[in-house]
């Protein structure tokens, strides 16, 4: 594929070429109609490898017009999954009972991922295994997400909870982006703590955003420059906007404001 200014070299860090290991964007679906997808991936697919069919948005489709949804996602590589509250409202309102008859309904449309969540709906440890194990069962991908959109967790308390999701079956864990940021700033000591008890390559960190009370954009975009300056271009990146996907990639890149790394100036 030709690009302009190819004289300028990307970073050799940066995963480029799907489907990816490391270096994972996960872009949030709220609703995106079709024509509006399509443009959308048009674009920014090569930079887009997860999407996330947010809370229970899922319920709201003509099943018609869900599936065209989930093939027009195929047809750019990009694996969309069901939102994890969507999850958490069905185990709320019909307990475990309701588990299996909503991984069903997900295999049945053609989802091959769910998020197994608690932020809304406290789960024991127990709980929280039988409900990635009862979806792993059914032959679902489950990518557990760990902390709270109220608290602070602590290091310690996520990393015993990713490695319960990891022993259940998940394939790679969400951290709840509230958790990343302390006062409108990157909370910086949990960011490390993770960072020295999980490996990297099997988290994702998912960014704040309007849910949560206060949040300015400013602070997240602090967190995700303070991710990728950290962790590197590669790092894995959850609940990006369509509209900053193709700026993430820059900031990815040492293209975006904060411009390249210091390791990367002319001698």
């Amino acid at each position: 594929m030709s690009q302009p200014f190819s004289m300028i070299p990307l970073p050799a860090e940066r995963s480029t070429t799907k489907p990816r290991k490391t270096g994972l964007t996960m872009m949030m679906d709220w609703g995106l109609p079709l024509g509006a997808q399509g443009d959308w991936l048009g674009l920014v697919a090569p930079h887009v490898d997860l999407a996330k069919i947010v809370v229970g948005t899922a319920r709201l489709y003509e099943e018609a017009y869900l599936r065209q949804k989930l093939d027009l996602y195929a047809e750019h590589s990009v694996a969309p999954f069901l939102g994890g509250q969507f999850l958490e409202y069905v185990f709320q309102t019909q307990g475990m009972a309701g588990v299996k008859p909503f991984c069903d309904e997900a295999k049945r449309l053609g989802i091959a991922a769910i998020e197994v969540s608690d932020n809304v709906v406290s789960m024991t440890d127990q709980e929280r295994f039988d409900v990635i194990k009862t979806a792993v069962d059914v032959g679902l991908e489950v990518h557990g997400e760990v902390g709270s959109k109220s608290e602070d967790s602590g290091a310690d308390l996520l990393i015993a909870q990713a490695q319960s999701c990891f022993n259940a079956g998940a394939d790679v864990v969400l951290v709840e982006g509230a958790e990343l940021v302390k006062d409108g700033e990157p909370h910086a000591e949990l960011i490390e703590g993770l960072r020295a008890g999980l490996d990297p390559a099997k988290v994702i960190f998912e960014l704040s955003g309007h849910w949560i009370p206060e949040t300015r954009n400013t602070d997240v975009y602090k967190l995700k420059c303070f991710l990728v300056k950290t962790f590197g271009p590669d790092v894995n990146l959850a609940n990006v906007m369509p509209d900053m996907v193709w700026e993430t990639e820059a900031l990815r890149c040492g293209l975006s404001v904060p411009g390249p790394p210091a390791e990367m100036a002319y001698a």
